[in-house]
């Protein structure tokens, strides 16, 4: 069993207004922190795809042992980053584990038990006592698909039209919390004990 972890971390911020990859956390970024997460998680390999200022985050964050993808058209959502990482996905990779780079929460014990679930599926999500949510199991059956996807939902839309079809992996406690607005960082600071005030 070969997987992949791959890291959407391309977003614009459009509505932070700054690049979250950036924003302090602890002693490093928002990314270094999703980044010390992943790495805990044990996979064979792992792709970043950086596009919002993406100079900018290759110069402040820790991508020691990542492979990164530079996705340009960023801007016409989540489904473009995957298809500009898909030639980089190792050719043995049973699947993909979909992460987002401002989700630092997730669990590697929440990965583990993903894919210990999903390994002979083509799709499967983690499901919390919230609803659904990242991370995402998307297996080497979905590939071709996933690279004629188009839009910031394609994915959930694949999830949507699973029906009884989709695999749903129960975690315990809600959604991990992801940093859109600043509202977001400053809950996020205080849930990993930083404080509730951004630096």
């Amino acid at each position: 069993m070969s997987v992949t972890g791959l890291v959407l971390a391309a977003g614009g911020s459009r509505r932070l207004g700054r690049p979250k990859q950036l924003l302090p956390v602890g002693d490093g970024t928002l990314l270094d922190a999703t980044l010390s997460a992943v790495r805990r998680c044990g996979f064979d390999q792992v792709v970043v795809a950086l596009g919002g200022a993406a100079a900018a985050v290759l110069e402040g964050a820790d991508l020691d042992g990542c492979e990164v993808v530079r996705n340009d058209t960023y801007a016409a959502g989540c489904s473009s980053s995957i298809a500009a990482a898909l030639p980089v996905v190792d050719l043995t990779a049973d699947g993909i584990v979909l992460l987002l780079g401002d989700q630092p929460r997730v669990a590697p014990s929440t990965v583990a038990a993903l894919v210990a679930r999903a390994r002979t599926r083509d799709l499967a999500v983690c499901s919390y006592d919230n609803g659904l949510g990242h991370p995402f199991w998307l297996g080497r059956g979905l590939f071709e698909r996933l690279a004629t996807l188009h839009g910031d939902k394609a994915v959930w839309k694949l999830v949507d039209a699973a029906g009884e079809d989709l695999v749903t992996v129960p975690v315990a406690g809600d959604v991990p919390l992801d940093v859109d607005t600043e509202g977001d960082y400053r809950a996020l600071l205080d849930q990993l004990g930083l404080g509730s005030s951004p630096p």
